[in-house]
């Protein structure tokens, strides 16, 4: 029997380089309240290294497999990741089509470089990594330092030590968010 919450599925965007904790704290906890985390990269089956060199992750679904109006969450972790696949237009194409299904969107760090990179942030509330949050104003965003920022759909954080408020806050979203229309 599948139930609602394991009905739910993420969806995480994630290159090289990517930041260790922002990636294994969120989703660590997000399998372990029982949701579906797929990892999207360039090609599925591929092992990513992250910046830090303590954690690996493989990725279950290539960026050209995957759908946006298939997932209830969409996860950006930061450190390089973000900035490597923002160069990539399938990721922006599929940031910009998530953004449209107005489920919610996570991004801690480097992460809302691909928002801006989808030109999603002008008039948006969010937080960043420091360097980040000036691209960010310059691009219209109004940016708070601040562990946790939501605005609308959007859950924003600015680096590891932030990790605890911000995954209470992306499991509290989908816990309070009603079954998707279709669920798998």
């Amino acid at each position: 029997m599948v139930t609602e919450k394991s009905a739910k599925t993420v969806a995480c965007l994630l290159g090289p380089m990517f930041e260790d904790s922002e990636y294994k704290v969120p989703t660590d906890a997000l399998r372990e309240a029982g949701f579906q985390v797929d990892v999207i990269g360039e090609k599925a089956g591929v092992e990513l290294k992250g910046d830090k060199g303590k954690v690996t992750a493989r990725t279950d679904l290539a960026i050209d497999d995957v759908k946006a109006v298939d997932y209830d969450l969409l996860l950006i972790p930061g450190g390089m990741s973000p900035d490597k696949l923002r160069a990539d237009q399938r990721f922006v194409r599929f940031v910009r089509d998530f953004e449209t299904t107005g489920r919610t969107v996570a991004a801690v760090c480097h992460g809302p470089q691909l928002l801006a990179a989808a030109h999603l942030v002008e008039g948006r509330t969010l937080t960043a990594w420091q360097t980040v949050q000036d691209d960010l104003l310059q691009m219209g965003a109004i940016v708070k330092d601040e562990a946790v920022v939501e605005d609308r759909n959007w859950i924003t954080s600015r680096k590891p030590d932030d990790l605890p408020a911000f995954t209470r806050a992306i499991l509290a979203s989908l816990n309070a968010a009603g079954p998707r229309v279709g669920a798998r």
